[in-house]
């Protein structure tokens, strides 16, 4: 395995400074925005579509360095009710697939995406609970008519391109759990997996490392996020798991995202690691940092020195006691 980091938490920096940065904490890969939600301010996506040298220039300041890009990262909403933000993200998703495949990057990350309630919508509109029963048919409504047709329709075209789509599974969209992704993944495309992130199944009531087992037996864990979050049981017993507070409310909030082995102990981060060799992922594991308490530079220095004392570098030996 090794270690990189999603840099959109460096916007400050150039990109030189950037890859400069990240190489001299000891890290091995970058995962870069194209654009959507996490910017692009270190990708600028039509010019290095367009142009091969400057293609060739901008793989070269990483490869240089001894760095890899882990994955181009365009999370956003294709298929938003939001006609002008869906559009934008259908375009920036494909670029950023063309941009992979000419670059040798294996990964596009992204959001599933969640549509509105019906045709006529003006926001989304995300359903958890099958009753009263209008919420499971707009359910239905939502996979039947928009998610599977749009993804079966990327896949394909990410298939034809050699290039893995990684799902994060996040609260707010439709694929947010091992199942809605498998389910997806089975309805569409064998390039539909996971960008998993442990920190959005952990406020979701799920055990990263049981659903590391799942979607690693299917093949189907494409990249990996290192961010952890903090439980706090008494406002949990407050205002429940789905806490609707501004994330800055820190002092009231059900859960908060937390810099890795500041929500879960590095023990646990430890049998990630594990189970992910176990089942099959032997990329890269890459630092998010959204911790709401913690500087940046704080945040990053404590992910990478837990993470370095975890991760499974080398190869197995043959197995000579036996």
């Amino acid at each position: 395995m090794k270690l990189g980091v999603f840099t959109v938490l460096f916007a400050d920096k150039s990109f030189t400074e950037m890859l400069d940065y990240v190489k001299a904490a000891g890290l091995d890969a970058v995962e870069i925005g194209t654009g959507c939600y996490p910017g692009n301010k270190h990708c600028p996506l039509d010019t290095l579509l367009e142009d091969e040298g400057a293609r060739n220039a901008y793989m070269d300041e990483i490869h240089s360095r001894g760095l890899q890009i882990s994955a181009f990262s365009c999370h956003g909403n294709p298929i938003s009710p939001d006609d002008a933000f869906a559009k934008e993200s259908h375009e920036t998703l494909l670029k950023t697939i063309d941009l992979a495949a000419l670059t040798g990057v294996e990964v596009v990350n992204c959001f599933s995406g969640v549509p509105g309630d019906s045709e006529t919508a003006k926001a989304p509109n995300w359903p958890v609970a099958p009753w009263p029963n209008e919420y499971g048919d707009v359910l239905t409504w939502q996979w039947e008519t928009k998610l599977v047709p749009y993804w079966k329709e990327v896949g394909k075209y990410a298939e034809e391109r050699n290039i893995k789509i990684g799902l994060e599974l996040h609260g707010g969209f439709l694929v947010h759990t091992p199942h809605t992704m498998l389910k997806l993944r089975e309805l569409t495309s064998p390039a539909i997996g996971a960008n998993l992130d442990p920190s959005h199944l952990w406020w979701q009531g799920i055990d990263p490392v049981a659903a590391i087992k799942i979607l690693g037996k299917a093949g189907a864990i494409h990249h990996f996020h290192a961010k952890d979050t903090y439980i706090d049981q008494d406002n949990v017993n407050m205002y429940g798991l789905t806490d609707m507070q501004p994330y800055g409310e820190v002092q009231t909030r059900a859960w908060s995202f937390r810099s890795v082995g500041c929500g879960h102990s590095v023990q646990e981060w430890s049998d990630m690691m594990s189970a992910l060799r176990t089942y099959g992922y032997d990329y890269v594991v890459s630092i998010e940092h959204e911790d709401p308490i913690m500087s940046i530079e704080e945040g990053f220095a404590r992910a990478v020195t837990n993470l370095q004392s975890v991760l499974i570098k080398e190869q197995p030996a043959d197995m000579w006691w036996v």
